[in-house]
């Protein structure tokens, strides 16, 4: 509902371009990977700092911002998918990410990547898309280790965070 509408508004200036991407539901948070123009994915992370400036009352609470990328030569999801998992998969027992926030964030996307990739091939397959994640390639869902890890990673902002910094300009004026 949320996420439909939203596209929907983005679509109605004729020169904003489709949205493609996946939307992966656990129980605890949303991954969001959004792939459209620019001007599509600054309105919505703005929409999603104005829905984090709600409050405790807001549909999605504290919200980050991993990665934007500019001028992507081809996208890497065909369409739009939907999938949810029940709850993130656990690492053995002491088990943290040892490379950069960076680093982990292109691991996670190339899992949401693949994930894509695997909901894909079995809605080719097969009539029954509402197979879960957790049966369909459980091997692909983001650890709930690393979810923590990047949600408190100090380089992935809030909307709000990320927009001052987007709209900021990169270099200060010089005083004559």
């Amino acid at each position: 509902g949320y996420h439909r509408g939203l596209f929907e508004d983005a679509l109605e200036d004729h020169s904003r371009e489709q949205v493609s991407g996946l939307l992966l539901l656990y129980s605890g948070c949303i991954f969001h990977v959004v792939e459209s123009c620019s001007s599509t994915i600054h309105l919505i992370i703005q929409d999603l700092a104005s829905l984090q400036n709600q409050g405790h009352s807001a549909l999605l609470q504290e919200i980050k911002v991993l990665v934007v990328a500019h001028n992507i030569p081809t996208r890497l999801f065909p369409d739009w998918y939907v999938a949810i998992a029940t709850s993130p998969v656990t690492c053995p027992q002491g088990s943290t990410p040892s490379q950069s926030t960076a680093e982990v964030v292109a691991e996670c996307l190339t899992l949401l990547l693949k994930l894509a990739a695997c909901i894909q091939s079995s809605e080719d397959d097969s009539e029954d898309t509402n197979e879960s994640v957790h049966t369909l390639a459980p091997e692909l869902l983001i650890p709930a280790e690393t979810i923590n890890y990047l949600y408190n990673a100090e380089e992935c902002a809030s909307p709000e965070d990320f927009l001052r910094i987007y709209l900021s300009p990169s270099q200060p004026a010089l005083d004559s």
